[in-house]
């Protein structure tokens, strides 16, 4: 097991992230840029770290059956640590993050553990730090399929790492567009500023980890524009910066959504649905509200 927290190197790269985010602050402060606000700053530290306390469980768990899964895989002695494996591996990951990372947008259940991510109306090195919490229960299980290919546990923590340090580097307004070739393969700065827009053009949008192909092709993509600038944040912002509110408001409108209903089927749409739907009311998930502004 500890080989395997060894190859996380996310662990390691704390330190850099936190380097980061003071000097940017700086920057921000010097040039007058306000990217930063000192509570926002403080809940998004917190909710970093609680991500980190509540995946431990999960995480060791999670290597175990993969381990297991991978001693059973009929290509474990095909697949193994040759270069078209890791390249190939890179590919599947990314793909298997796309998935995951939209359905925590697209099932309100995970989007409770995801939206905490979401929840500040800033966007910089500090946001990338305010880790969904409830997901870290989840999150794994999109990735038990790789060693069932026969793909190393070992070697798929190393590639989730590696794609969490490259998504830390997104969070930030300081980088404008960049060449069209890297904007059209990669998720930059650009792409990952209209993520996070509560925008109705950009609700739900650019889902991609390192690669922004993946958008493109499942039809989730929309280009950051300059006729419509981002506005950070939710669609219905949360007044506090308490790490534990942030971390689970959205779970507690979740069971007052349950307890307004009498009948099952309703409440497992409040549960399983895209946020935004309701019994009762106008339909506000991400879609219908984009087909309402035309």
């Amino acid at each position: 097991m500890q080989e395997f927290l060894k190859d996380d190197l996310s662990l390691f790269a704390v330190p850099l992230f936190i380097v980061a985010m003071v000097l940017e602050a700086r920057w921000s402060r010097r040039k007058g840029l306000g990217l930063y606000r000192r509570a926002d700053t403080r809940a998004s530290l917190g909710m970093g770290v609680l991500s980190i306390l509540v995946e431990i469980i999960p995480r060791l768990l999670a290597i175990a059956v993969m381990v297991l899964i991978h001693d059973i895989s009929p290509l474990r002695d095909v697949v193994q640590h040759q270069w078209w494996a890791w390249v190939l591996l890179f590919f599947l990951d990314d793909f298997t993050f796309y998935w995951f990372h939209r359905c925590n947008h697209e099932v309100r259940l995970f989007w409770a553990g995801h939206v905490n991510h979401h929840s500040s109306r800033y966007f910089n090195f500090g946001t990338a730090l305010r880790q969904g919490v409830g997901e870290r229960l989840h999150k794994f299980l999109f990735w038990l399929w790789l060693p069932l290919l026969g793909f190393d546990p070992a070697m798929i923590i190393t590639i989730i790492s590696l794609s969490l340090f490259y998504q830390f580097w997104i969070h930030t307004r300081a980088v404008d567009k960049l060449h069209p070739w890297v904007e059209a393969v990669f998720n930059t700065p650009s792409h990952h500023r209209v993520h996070h827009g509560s925008n109705v053009r950009y609700l739900d949008r650019n889902h991609g980890g390192v690669l922004i192909i993946w958008d493109k092709l499942f039809g989730t993509f929309s280009p950051e524009r300059a006729d419509d600038p981002v506005v950070y944040g939710l669609t219905k912002n949360i007044e506090s910066d308490s790490i534990a509110w942030v971390a689970v408001h959205e779970y507690v409108a979740i069971v007052l959504d349950v307890k307004r209903v009498n009948n099952w089927r309703d409440r497992l749409r409040y549960v399983f649905l895209a946020p935004g739907w309701s019994h009762d009311g106008p339909d506000k998930r991400a879609n219908s509200l984009r087909r309402a502004l035309g």
